[in-house]
């Protein structure tokens, strides 16, 4: 079990209502490896809480034929600094894989396809899409799989938190539309280790009541909403 008490606390990156996926309130790694400084990373996306599904598309439909990212309830959704700091890497530029096909994405993760994600020299991006690398007192956060061309900060920029940092997207080596979240100990993910860090200011959905959260973590597809 972790224990907060040795976490950095951060603001949610979000606004709405989310639900956490690969959380490290789950297992640490939370995504199975520490490559990359993933080894707190989160993923948040949306759900309709009636279906539980990502997007309106029947689940049938999910996997049998392909869907387009547009659809997902989290596409297009603001992106938000957790602390104050400095950008200090960015990359944009690179495509959204824009139809969503739920047997090929499992075949593609567990093939050697896989292989083609892996970051290639300074490019970080057919991993994680387009990025955004802010530098604070906290540590350094990273923002993958942003949406191309949504980017709104640049290289150098000095940011408070909830600066407007992008919006959710689908790049790099995504098999859905979600925000990443990690924070690292230094903003080079090759050779950084990752934080924990816990989320302030948040509510949690528990037996049909709102719960605020001093500082947590939500766990795996737990409800939970930021204003």
């Amino acid at each position: 079990m972790l224990d907060l008490s040795q976490a950095v606390v951060v603001d949610f990156p979000l606004r709405g209502e989310w639900t956490a996926v690969n959380t490290p309130a789950r297992r640490v790694p939370s995504h199975g490896t520490n490559f990359f400084a993933q080894r707190f990373a989160i993923d948040l996306l949306q759900l309709d809480w009636t279906t539980r599904r990502p997007c309106a598309t029947p689940a049938w439909r999910q996997w049998l034929t392909p869907v387009s990212a547009s659809a997902f309830f989290c596409w297009g959704q603001r992106i938000y600094a957790a602390f104050a700091g400095r950008v200090v890497n960015i990359g944009d530029g690179w495509p959204d894989r824009r139809r969503v096909h739920g047997l090929w994405e499992l075949f593609r993760i567990i093939s050697p396809l896989a292989l083609l994600a892996l970051p290639r020299g300074k490019n970080y991006r057919p991993l994680i899409g387009n990025f955004v690398v802010v530098e604070g007192t906290p540590g350094a956060a990273l923002y993958a799989h942003l949406q191309w061309g949504s980017l709104m900060v640049a290289l150098g920029d000095d940011v408070d938190a909830g600066t407007y940092l992008g919006t959710v997207g689908n790049s790099g080596n995504s098999t859905m539309p979600h925000l990443h979240f990690q924070l690292m100990d230094r903003s080079n993910p090759r050779k950084a280790r990752g934080k924990l860090y816990a989320f302030r200011g948040y509510e949690r959905y528990v037996d049909g009541v709102w719960q605020q959260v001093a500082a947590g973590i939500p766990g795996h597809l737990e409800r939970v909403r930021a204003v």
